[in-house]
């Protein structure tokens, strides 16, 4: 009776959803858990519930992840619901630990062999050995290359036709990364060592070539689970399913429209296949997102709602628990600096306004997006910290190119122009200022490289002023050596320690966490989608990146992006994944971002800009208000309540609601503006010819001092229809 009552307890508290998939019969159960559904609660409760009521042992449970973290949130949760014993390890972690224990008996007395840490170091010498010359980041990419084609159970004699047939966008000759590839296994036998892929495959090997080792783990496992499923690669597949051997207690827990992993072999296949290979599998969608305002909720459904392809069909709308909060705010600046001193000023004002700088995060695409962020929060003396990645001064390519430009500085001329100068620098540490190459740690570093190019291009575009007598002074056209030195300047102001600051990440890095306040930057196109997109499978991806890093906030979005990555430079368009925007550079009507995205108006929208900040305004009330939310407000009080006043009295001589004759946001925007004349009145949004022949001659009375009794007759005014 005590432990049914302890069942029943964990019960407490869930949606129907939640308790849908955690009251599930035993079988197959797939879990469709959107982003701040609380998908660990419902599986940890699915557990804790079935080992309460007895129905299974929390010893003989498997639940696997991708995170060390998820997985002691998983076994912390467990612990409070009372199910301890559960085992709940990642992948790598629960192989790792049978490979280690059946050992002896694999290997016949032989010693394990040792575990890389990282497989850059054999590549390398692969390469080599091949007679390819490599860096340390074409290193990189070309184990993460050799990564992928093991994780996707491809050999290296399969690897050209597999890399072709994925679309591969590989970081040299297919043929040649093959060649490597074999290279590298080769060097792995002759130094005794293996790497996680070859352990995963030794724990597929040992259950299913060593009957007893595989009796002996089926035993002990007998009940799975498995988080983020979209996650899944083939190799990781392929060891859960010789775990199960044909068992179908297994619940998975995924969302389809998180998929973002793609490039390095985890596929949405098995999610969206699961009905299908488990013909009589339950399936529960969780869509009551807790975690964000319902304002957040309904711009990320707006931007999944136009997705297309395999992940679409299992597409979630969500629905917000959370009270209402502010409207996402959507700014278009001038360039990327403007844009950076914009975010670093409203962070400064959050956190002046009390919100905790750790519950802000600013999210880009590619982490060589970081340095201007790091440059504006430190001029706003802003603490911050870089998510899973190098401050931008603290990456070994910029720290290398320092030292090339000050080298530069002995043998360059110096009336070269900068930006040649620093070009002509670079190259000369392997850089060049064509199309970036093939490889994700080889692109990012040269993106890191053409961000200094553009820091100087900035710089030069700024000469020095030097004064040549008491009235008189004279433009110096900066030096190489000045650029230098503004650099040190720089990297000394962002290597202050700090402990507690504003998060900035990449959107691949951002995924599993959450913040208060999300400022989402640089979403142009090229940038998001990158143009390294090709396919419509790529393009996709992308758009789902924007769909997490949406709803990584939980009041507050910031959301913009830069006409011009410097000033004066290249104009560009807005992302294509933004609902808001017209694709001809007008603006579509206000949206809320509760629900999905109407189409463009028939008439196009004049564009507004924000008297004080100068940012494009493109939500109905701000455009009304002519300036940002955020932005200092000049309101005459006085003039406010007068003219509240009268539209009270103009709506009970009209018997109709106060909003028809104005809105809120249209009063505010009168005493904040104080038109003058008709010309400047009809300039706010929301007064049209219609209204200003209804209103205009009171309002402008109403502003240049007129009482309300004055302009108010105490006969009813009626509207012709």
């Amino acid at each position: 009776m005590v432990v049914h009552s302890a069942s029943e307890q964990v019960l407490a508290g869930l949606d129907p959803e939640q308790r849908a998939a955690v009251t599930a019969p035993a079988g197959p159960v797939c879990i469709l858990a959107g982003a701040g559904t609380g998908k660990t609660r419902a599986v940890t409760s699915r557990i804790a519930h079935r080992a309460l009521s007895g129905e299974i042992s929390p010893r003989h449970v498997l639940a696997v992840t991708f995170t060390a973290r998820a997985a002691a949130e998983m076994r912390h949760r467990l612990t409070l619901l009372g199910a301890q014993g559960v085992q709940a390890r990642t992948f790598h972690a629960a192989a790792l630990r049978q490979v280690r224990y059946f050992a002896p008996r694999l290997l016949a007395g032989r010693a394990m062999p040792e575990l890389l840490d990282s497989k850059v170091r054999l590549v390398t010498l692969a390469a080599a050995r091949v007679g390819l010359r490599t860096d340390r980041a074409a290193a990189r990419d070309l184990a993460g290359e050799i990564e992928w084609a093991k994780s996707s159970l491809v050999e290296p004699t399969e690897y050209v036709v597999a890399a072709a047939r994925a679309l591969r966008d590989t970081p040299h000759e297919p043929t040649k990364v093959a060649d490597v590839f074999t290279a590298y296994e080769q060097l792995k036998r002759s130094n005794g060592v293996i790497d996680f892929e070859d352990m995963l495959r030794a724990a597929v090997w040992g259950i299913e070539e060593h009957p007893d080792v595989g009796e002996q783990i089926r035993s002990q496992y007998r009940h799975f689970v498995v988080d983020e499923y979209q996650d899944v690669n083939p190799l990781q597949q392929r060891l859960l399913d010789a775990w199960l051997a044909g068992r179908n207690d297994l619940t998975v827990v995924g969302d389809a429209s998180q998929t973002i992993y793609s490039f390095t072999g985890a596929t949405s296949a098995y999610l969206v296949d699961f009905p299908r290979r488990h013909r009589n599998a339950t399936v529960v969608r969780l869509v009551r997102d807790y975690r964000s305002t319902p304002q957040v909720v309904g711009l990320a459904n707006a931007v999944i709602s136009q997705a297309r392809g395999t992940e679409a069909r299992l597409r979630l709308e969500l629905s917000g628990q959370r009270p209402p909060g502010p409207e996402p705010d959507l700014r278009i600046f001038t360039d990327e600096p403007a844009e950076a001193n914009a975010v670093a000023a409203r962070c400064r004002s959050l956190i002046d306004a009390g919100t905790p700088a750790k519950e802000i995060a600013v999210l880009f695409r590619v982490n060589a997006q970081s340095e201007a962020y790091e440059k504006a929060l430190t001029e706003a003396e802003v603490p911050y910290v870089v998510q899973g990645a190098e401050r931008f001064f603290e990456r070994t390519e910029v720290r290398q190119a320092m030292v090339a430009l000050r080298a530069s500085t002995r043998s360059i001329p110096g009336e070269t122009p900068l930006p040649t100068a620093v070009v002509e620098a670079l190259t000369a540490v392997g850089w060049a200022p064509d199309a970036p190459p093939a490889g994700g740690a080889a692109r990012e570093r040269w993106e890191a490289l053409s961000a200094l190019v553009q820091l100087a291009e900035e710089y030069a575009a700024t000469p020095e002023v030097v004064p040549i007598g008491e009235a008189a002074s004279v433009e110096r056209p900066v030096t190489l050596t000045d650029f230098t030195e503004e650099l040190a300047r720089r990297a000394a102001q962002q290597h202050v320690p700090t402990v507690d600051g504003v998060t900035l990440a990449s959107l691949h890095s951002a995924k599993g966490l959450e913040w208060d306040a999300v400022f989402l930057v640089g979403l142009a196109e090229g940038t998001l989608p990158t143009t390294y997109a090709k396919t419509v499978e790529q393009v996709e991806e992308e758009r789902r990146l924007l769909y997490v890093g949406i709803t990584r906030a939980r009041e507050w979005l910031w959301l913009s992006y830069a006409s011009a990555r410097s000033p004066g430079g290249r104009a560009r368009r807005p992302s294509r994944f933004l609902p808001q925007l017209d694709r001809s550079g007008g603006t579509e009507r206000a949206s809320s971002g509760t629900g999905p995205a109407r189409g463009p108006e028939r008439r196009r929208t004049q564009i507004v800009s924000c008297r004080i900040c100068g940012a494009t305004l493109l939500a109905g009330p701000d455009r009304k208000l002519g300036r940002c939310p955020t932005c200092p407000s000049d309101i005459d009080d006085e003039l406010h309540e007068r003219l509240r006043e009268w539209r009270q009295r103009m709506a009970g001589a009209q018997k109709v609601p106060a909003y028809v004759v104005f809105t809120d946001a249209t009063l505010v925007a009168l005493a904040e503006r104080r038109p003058g004349r008709s010309e400047e009145l009809i300039a706010i949004a929301g007064i049209g010819p219609r209204k200003l022949g209804l209103y205009g001659e009171s309002v402008l009375a109403l502003v240049a001092g007129a009482g309300v009794d004055d302009v108010c007759p105490e006969k009813t005014f009626e509207i012709s229809s």
